[in-house]
């Protein structure tokens, strides 16, 4: 993660005396209030380190499965139908996801989604440990995998407001932007090791090992009795998520953006990257040492969130999604190592920063009995062009070469970001003041900020946990 910051609040918490004293009690307050006291609350401690466990076994695995399909002589093309059956069940599933989590509970959907997602990596790691499976047992695995996350995802989108308070909104949802990018950082770079020294089978057992972690993290979270949503039919359910959806500008638009960047740019890069590492850079190694780059970045961009509220948020954020565009466009010039994995550092730097930031204002400003389905809306509009990135990625690359569809990708990128910036309703919307690390937000529904004149956007994550 971040030493420093973990030794911090490592000497904190062990300077307390079990005996009670007002000076102890008066340091607690002031820890507590701090930028980092949402580590101080129960449930956001336990859930946090359950879920950062697990996301540093998905980088391993992500690693591990790309090299487990070539080395089984499977191609881009393979490799493209195993992410595709990954996120097919994430558009297929998403909205369900998030009305269940509105109406039964996050945690309880997200224990059963940790569990089967541990199911299927343990029965993938012991198939590659028999011996070279036929591709179908990666899809099954990706398919099950895919399906969980459609449960997961729109409950994690709504269950900070039940882990912090609501005065330290932003820097959980910081402290959340650092964990994905921490993971990235150890994940990859321990994945190509344990690769080059055992198989892809041992880092995708780990993978599943973490999962269960996770689960016993979550089956640790005590909430108080929460209001659910009424006994109503799925589409009624579907139809107001819809409309808190629908009728916030500052949502829809970047996920428009987003639908498309997911098609053009990072759906390619994450089928070819692999490829090129593979024919020039140096293997899984150098895969992992670039992914590890990112993460590094995030964690930078991560620590700038903590504590920061932009005056224009939506101006930063999209202005940082442009960002995502250097790493395909290195690999597009056929730079060094070095060059590639500095693209990597600035792209994990700019959507961390972006995605802390949105997280908190949209955690504030749509109803938290609505946060599950209209997290659901944006995932899915984000992520509904993923499959035929994926498959077309091979394609593509056969037709036109590698180099050419990434380099058209980044390009892409960049005119996408400033076609949002040219939206009059991005380019005038503030900081909500009163909110964001400061005084507890209200949920209202002005015409304002549904227009997005007082509020940021979501910035969906580029790829699917």
């Amino acid at each position: 993660m971040f030493p420093a910051q973990l030794t911090m609040v490592s000497r904190q918490a062990n300077s307390r005396s079990k005996s009670f004293r007002p000076s102890d009690n008066n340091n607690r307050g002031q820890w507590r209030s701090g930028k980092l006291g949402v580590l101080a609350e129960p449930n956001f401690r336990h859930f946090y380190t359950g879920y950062t466990t697990s996301l540093l076994g998905t980088s391993m695995s992500t690693v591990a499965i790309a090299f487990a399909v070539l080395s089984s002589g499977g191609t881009a093309t393979a490799l493209g139908i195993v992410f595709t059956a990954n996120i097919v069940p994430m558009i297929a599933f998403l909205l369900g996801g998030g009305v269940l989590a509105d109406r039964l509970g996050r945690r309880p959907v997200m224990l059963t989604a940790d569990l089967a997602r541990c199911a299927a990596q343990g029965t993938l790691a012991v198939t590659l440990f028999l011996g070279q499976p036929h591709l179908w047992v990666f899809v099954a695995a990706a398919f099950t995998g895919g399906t969980g996350s459609a449960f997961f995802e729109p409950a994690l989108s709504g269950l900070p407001v039940q882990l912090a308070p609501r005065d330290q909104l932003g820097n959980a949802n910081a402290l959340f932007a650092l964990a994905e990018p921490a993971a990235q950082v150890a994940g990859p770079a321990l994945a190509g090791i344990l690769i080059a020294a055992t198989s892809p089978a041992a880092v995708i057992a780990v993978d599943a090992a973490t999962y269960a972690v996770s689960a016993a993290a979550l089956a640790r979270l005590r909430f108080p009795a929460a209001a659910r949503l009424p006994r109503r039919s799925l589409p009624r359910d579907l139809a107001d998520g819809w409309a808190e959806f629908s009728s916030r500008a500052w949502i829809w638009v970047p996920t428009v953006q987003f639908a498309l960047f997911n098609l053009l740019a990072w759906g390619p890069y994450l089928v070819l990257g692999p490829v090129l590492a593979r024919d020039y850079l140096g293997g899984a190694r150098a895969w992992g040492a670039i992914l590890a780059c990112y993460g590094i970045g995030a964690i930078g961009g991560g620590l700038l969130a903590i504590g920061r509220r932009p005056r224009r948020p939506l101006v930063l954020v999209t202005v940082t999604s442009a960002g995502f565009a250097f790493p395909p466009l290195s690999l597009a010039l056929h730079l060094p190592l070095v060059a590639v994995a500095g693209g990597a550092l600035l792209a994990g730097g700019s959507s961390a920063l972006g995605g802390a930031i949105s997280a908190t204002v949209t955690q504030q400003r749509v109803p938290a009995e609505a946060l599950s389905r209209v997290g659901s809306f944006n995932m899915v509009g984000a992520y509904a062009f993923g499959p035929v990135a994926f498959i077309a990625a091979g394609w593509a690359a056969a037709a036109f070469g590698a180099r050419a569809v990434l380099g058209f990708g980044a390009g892409w990128t960049v005119l996408g970001a400033l076609a949002v910036l040219a939206v009059p309703a991005i380019r005038h919307l503030t900081w909500a003041e009163g909110t964001g690390g400061g005084k507890s937000p209200r949920f209202v529904h002005h015409d304002q900020d549904r227009q997005g004149e007082r509020t940021g956007p979501p910035v969906p994550r580029p790829t699917p946990r």
